[in-house]
C-alpha cells in the first residue's frame, strides 16, 4: 500500500512547453500529490464537457456536481482510490476490468465494493468470476431483471406475489404514472403511493357526503342523469325567460329579442338541418311576455331533442307526466331542487385522478389493506438499497482505474500533450490546405473564444463542422503552426476526423492572424509588396478596359448614326484628323522622369560599388531593413506562443506558461511531404513554357548600367583608361578657330 509521504518526498520533473512538470510515474507520486505545491500543477480547474475523457468518470470526480474539476476533488478521487485499491500502481495499469483480488479488504469501502461485485456476478450468472468489467454494471437492467427487490424503491408490478396488490399497483401506475426500476421495468415509489391513497380517500369522503344527503341525491340513482339532462338546457332556457322578461318590461323590444329579420335571410336560400349551428343560436322558442317556454311544438328544431329528455327526465318526477309547457315559476322551483346536488358538484376533489377507476372500486383501495401491503413492500425493497448502491461504487471503481491517470496526465501536467500523445482537450485532427492540425478544440461561442484566445499569440482558423446526412454541428478552432497562410482565408474547405473516427465536412469561419514561423515573417514583406504590385495592375487593367469598351460603344453609336452626320460634324471630324503638333511639356515631363529614375538607380548602384569588398554587407542590410521588422515581430510572437488562452476561453483554468515553440508547433501541424522512397517524374505535359528570365534580367542589368556609365555616375569608381569622359571626350577642349 502506498502511503503519502508526510515530511518529504523526492519529486522527479519533466521540462516541457518551457514548464518544469511533474513526472506521476507510479502509485507512490499519486499518494503524495497532496503535498504537491498548487503553484506547480499546470491546471487549477477544468470543465466535465468537452474533453475525450469519458464524461461519466468526469461526474463521479466532480463531487459537488457543478461542472468543473479542481484540485481538492482531484485529491479526494486518490484518496478514495487509494482506500478501494490499496496499492494505486494499478491505476497504471488502466483497463476496463478490476480483478476481485486487487480491491482492498482491509477498508470499510474496499469491503462494500468486493461485496457488491460478488453479487452483480452472481446476478449475471458468474459468480466464480474473478474479473467485475464495466460491461458487467454499464447495463443494470441486466442485472436486476431477475430480482424482486432491487433496493431502489421502486416497485414494478410484479414485484409482488398477490395478486391483489399486482393489480393495485397497476392502477397506481395507470392512475398517477410511472417511475423507472432499475430493471427498466415501471414501477411505482413511496412518494406516488402516498398521493394515489391519500387521493382516494378524499375522493371516497366527496362520494360519502353526496351519497348519504338527500337533498343531494333528489331523485335517487336518477340524480346523476337528470342533473345532466338539466345542465344540456340550463343556460338556453335562462335565456328564454329573460328574453320574456325584457319584452314585458318594454313591448317595443319583442320583435328584437325573436328571430330578426337578417337572420331569417341568412337562412333563406339554404338547406336548413336541425343541427345546423346557425339554428341553435336563435331563441329555444318564440319569445312574449309573460309566454310559457313550450316543451313540444313551437321549440326551436336544434333543441326540441333536449327539451323533450329535460320534460322526461326532470319535469315530469316534479311537475307530473303531460307538461306541454313550463313557467318561469316552476323553472325556477325545477333549478332550485338541484341546487344541493351542484354546489356538492362544486366540491369535487380537483386532483381525482382516481375517478377513472370508479367510485366502487375507488372506495375498495381507499378501505382495504392493499395500502399497508405496498407500502412494506416498498420499505422491503429499501431497505436493500445499501446493498444495490454498491453498483455504483463498482462503476467508480472501474473508471478510476481506466481513466484516472489519464485525467491527472491533463491536469497535475500536460504529459499527454507534450509526448506526442493526443490530448483529453484535442478534440481531433483538421486536414485543410496541404496540412493536418492536430491542436484542434471543440468552441461553443466563436466570438467569446476568440476574444481570449487572441493572447495565445497562435495562428487560429475556427471552422463549422458537418455532416451530410446528420443534423448535428459543431465548431472547433483549429492552430496552424506550420506551412504558410497565402491559401487561408474564410470559406475555405477541409475536412475534419474527430477522435472517434468521423468524418465531418470543416469550412473556416474565422480566423485570428498571427505568425506561423520567422521564414514566413520574412517573405511577408515580399508578398505582401508583390500582392500590392498585382492589385494595382489589376486596377489600372480594369480601368483601361473600360475605358477601351467605353470607346468601342462610342464607335459603334457614332457608325449607326453615320447618316445623321452633318456637314458641321464632317468638318470637325476633319480637322480633328489634322495632324497634331508635339505637345513639348509632355516629353520634357518624361525626360524628367526618366532622368529621375536613372539617377535614383545609379545613385544605389553608386552606393553598392562604392562599398568595394563590402557590397555583399550592404545586400544583406538591405534585406534586414525590409524583412527585419517582421522577423522580429514574428520572433517576439512566437516566444509568446502558448496554449494557455486557448483553453481558458474553454473554461479551463491554466496554471503556467505553456509554450508551444517552433518545433513543437512543427510537430502540431504536419505538411505534405512525399513519402520515404517515392519517386516522382518531372516532366508536366501541361507546363507552362520557359522563359529565360535569367537572361532579360542579365541584358536590362547591362543596359541599366551602360546608362549610368553613360552619365558618368561611375566614372569616380572607374580608372582613367574606363571612363566615360575619357572614352566619349565629353570634356575635350573644342579646336581653336584658325587665326586669320
Amino acid at each position: 500500500m502506498a502511503e503519502a509521504n508526510t515530511t518529504k518526498y523526492r519529486w522527479r520533473f519533466f521540462r516541457a512547453g518551457n514548464v518544469a512538470q511533474v513526472t506521476l510515474a507510479n502509485g507512490a507520486d499519486l499518494a503524495n500529490l497532496a503535498n504537491l505545491d498548487q503553484k506547480l500543477w499546470v491546471v487549477l480547474a477544468c470543465p466535465t464537457r468537452g474533453l475525450e475523457i469519458d464524461a461519466r468518470t468526469l461526474d463521479f470526480v466532480d463531487t459537488d456536481h457543478d461542472g468543473r474539476i479542481r484540485p481538492p476533488e482531484i485529491l479526494g478521487a486518490i484518496a478514495w482510490a487509494q482506500s478501494i485499491f490499496g496499492n494505486l500502481d494499478l491505476l497504471f495499469k488502466g483497463g476496463d476490468g478490476v480483478r476481485l483480488a486487487s480491491i482492498n479488504r482491509e477498508t470499510d469501502a474496499g469491503k462494500e465494493v468486493l461485496a457488491g461485485a460478488q453479487r452483480v456476478l452472481k446476478n449475471l450468472g458468474t459468480p466464480d468470476a474473478e474479473v467485475i468489467t464495466l460491461a458487467d454494471v454499464g447495463d443494470t437492467q441486466k442485472i436486476f431483471e431477475a430480482t424482486r427487490l432491487n433496493g431502489d424503491g421502486i416497485l414494478p408490478a410484479d414485484s409482488a406475489d398477490d395478486p391483489g396488490v399486482k393489480t393495485a399497483i397497476e392502477e397506481i401506475i395507470a392512475a398517477m404514472g410511472s417511475k423507472a426500476d432499475r430493471s427498466g421495468k415501471p414501477g411505482v415509489d413511496q412518494e406516488t403511493v402516498d398521493r394515489f391513497f391519500d387521493q382516494a380517500v378524499t375522493y371516497t369522503d366527496w362520494l360519502d357526503r353526496g351519497d348519504h344527503d338527500p337533498a343531494v341525491r333528489v331523485l335517487g340513482p336518477r340524480t346523476d342523469d337528470a342533473a345532466a339532462v338539466l345542465a344540456a338546457v340550463l343556460t338556453k332556457v335562462d335565456d328564454y325567460f329573460a328574453r320574456c322578461a325584457l319584452a314585458a318590461y318594454d313591448g317595443r323590444v319583442t320583435a328584437g329579442l325573436t328571430v330578426t329579420d337578417a337572420e331569417i335571410a341568412s337562412l333563406a336560400g339554404t338547406e336548413i338541418a336541425p343541427e345546423d349551428a346557425g339554428v341553435g343560436k336563435l331563441p329555444i322558442a318564440r319569445c312574449e311576455a309573460g309566454r310559457p317556454m313550450p316543451l313540444g311544438d313551437g321549440v326551436n328544431p336544434a333543441w326540441r331533442a333536449r327539451t323533450d329528455a329535460f320534460a322526461r327526465a326532470v319535469v315530469a318526477p316534479f311537475l307530473g307526466d303531460g307538461k306541454t309547457s313550463l313557467t318561469e315559476a316552476e323553472w325556477t322551483d325545477v333549478k332550485g331542487r338541484f341546487a344541493p346536488y351542484r354546489a356538492w358538484m362544486a366540491e369535487r376533489p380537483a386532483s381525482a385522478a382516481v375517478a377513472g377507476l370508479g367510485p366502487d372500486r375507488v372506495r375498495a383501495l381507499a378501505r382495504g389493506d392493499v395500502r399497508r401491503a405496498i407500502t412494506d413492500l416498498v420499505a422491503q425493497d429499501a431497505a436493500l438499497a445499501p446493498e444495490s448502491n454498491q453498483i455504483e461504487a463498482i462503476e467508480k471503481t472501474i473508471r478510476f482505474q481506466r481513466d484516472l491517470v489519464p485525467l491527472l496526465r491533463n491536469f497535475v501536467n500536460f504529459a499527454d500533450f507534450y509526448q506526442t500523445r493526443l490530448a483529453a482537450f484535442q478534440a481531433g485532427t483538421l486536414y485543410i490546405d496541404g496540412r493536418s492540425c492536430d491542436l484542434c478544440l471543440p468552441v461553443h461561442d466563436v466570438a467569446k473564444h476568440a476574444t481570449l484566445a487572441t493572447l495565445a499569440r497562435a495562428y487560429l482558423a475556427y471552422c463549422e463542422c458537418t455532416r451530410r446526412k446528420d443534423p448535428e454541428k459543431m465548431i472547433i478552432v483549429a492552430a496552424v503552426t506550420g506551412g504558410d497562410i497565402d491559401n487561408m482565408m474564410a470559406g475555405r474547405n477541409g475536412v475534419f476526423y474527430d477522435r472517434k473516427g468521423n468524418d465531418w465536412d470543416a469550412t473556416i469561419t474565422r480566423i485570428v492572424e498571427n505568425p506561423i514561423s520567422v521564414r514566413q515573417a520574412f517573405l511577408a514583406p515580399y508578398n505582401r509588396f508583390m500582392r500590392l504590385i498585382e492589385e494595382q495592375i489589376t486596377k489600372r487593367a480594369a480601368t483601361a478596359e473600360e475605358a477601351s469598351n467605353k470607346s468601342l460603344q462610342e464607335g459603334a453609336v457614332a457608325t449607326a448614326t453615320a447618316d445623321k452626320v452633318d456637314a458641321a460634324a464632317a468638318a470637325a471630324e476633319k480637322k480633328a484628323e489634322a495632324p497634331k503638333k508635339i505637345d513639348v511639356g509632355t516629353v520634357a515631363a518624361i525626360g524628367v522622369a526618366v532622368g529621375g529614375i536613372a539617377t535614383f538607380f545609379s545613385s544605389i548602384a553608386a552606393t553598392f560599388l562604392g562599398l568595394g569588398m563590402w557590397m555583399p554587407a550592404g545586400i544583406i542590410a538591405l534585406i534586414l531593413a525590409i524583412s527585419g521588422p517582421s522577423m522580429l515581430i514574428a520572433w517576439l510572437k512566437l516566444r509568446q506562443r502558448n496554449i494557455g488562452p486557448i483553453l481558458d476561453a474553454n473554461g479551463w483554468a491554466v496554471n503556467a506558461f505553456a509554450r508551444i515553440n517552433v518545433p513543437f508547433g512543427g510537430a502540431l501541424t504536419s505538411t505534405a511531404k512525399l513519402p520515404p522512397g517515392a519517386s516522382i517524374s518531372f516532366r508536366d505535359p501541361f507546363a507552362e513554357k520557359r522563359r529565360p528570365w535569367l537572361l532579360y534580367f542579365v541584358v536590362l542589368l547591362v543596359l541599366g548600367l551602360g546608362a549610368i556609365w553613360a552619365l558618368g555616375r561611375l566614372d569616380a569608381y572607374l580608372p582613367d583608361g574606363a571612363k566615360s569622359e575619357t572614352i566619349l571626350h565629353r570634356n575635350e577642349t573644342p579646336p581653336s578657330p584658325p587665326v586669320p
